[in-house]
């Protein structure tokens, strides 16, 4: 699989949305400097990087829609810091050990068509990561315990926030609830708008058991 990425990035090369460097859709410099989020959510979620700056707007589309799964990784690398930074004070504030990571899911239909679920992408690499700092009290992937039970119409497509949050209600279930059960969680996306998705997660795992409910974004 390495030989054929050398070769796909050969004929197929990719440059740095923002500074053009070869070999990255988005290098670590950039991502370092790129701005980060200033707008005001609720206080249990922690996006990154706003939105609205050109290559983290376009490198989070290419993720999502066009298959350049690596940018996971890069995502993951940013976001790994500031879980890390978070949890620090909240082990110690509210009792939060052992984290659980859920990727927020996405609908059958829309998972057949993209063929993977960007935010799994992005916690397969943070488990990776932990792993590899070889920390105590490791984090924890959960797949398959929240699930996407329809397919409503887009939350992109909607603008109304109020809209928003009743066209994702009642959109999740969970499946396995042993699994959360007293536990902490860390839900992880790519992006909040207005946060109606992320809190009907919350919602939903808080009525099936879940301790306390966090989430981090790549951008907002």
């Amino acid at each position: 699989m390495g030989f054929l990425n050398t070769i796909l990035d050969i004929i197929f090369p990719v440059n740095c949305l923002a500074c053009g460097k070869s070999g990255t859709n988005l290098c670590t410099k950039c991502l370092f400097e790129a701005p980060r989020s200033e707008r005001e959510c609720e206080r249990w979620i922690f996006p990154l990087y706003e939105y609205r700056h050109p290559p983290i707007k376009s490198s989070i589309w290419l993720l999502k829609y066009k298959g350049q799964k690596k940018l996971a990784n890069i995502f993951a690398e940013a976001i790994y810091g500031r879980i890390i930074e978070e949890l620090s004070d909240l082990s110690v504030m509210e009792n939060f050990s052992e984290p659980i990571l859920i990727p927020v899911p996405l609908s059958s239909k829309r998972y057949r068509e993209r063929g993977y679920n960007q935010a799994n992408l992005i916690c397969e690499k943070l488990i990776e990561i932990d792993n590899e700092n070889n920390r105590t009290g490791n984090l924890k992937l959960e797949k398959g315990v929240l699930v996407k039970v329809s397919n409503q119409e887009h939350q992109a497509h909607i603008e109304n926030r109020k809209k928003r949050f009743k066209n994702i209600e009642g959109s999740f279930a969970v499946k396995n609830e042993e699994k959360i059960k007293n536990k902490n969680i860390i839900l992880i996306d790519d992006v909040i708008t207005t946060g109606a998705t992320l809190s009907e997660a919350k919602k939903i795992l808080k009525q099936h058991g879940a301790k306390n409910v966090i989430a981090f974004t790549v951008a907002h």
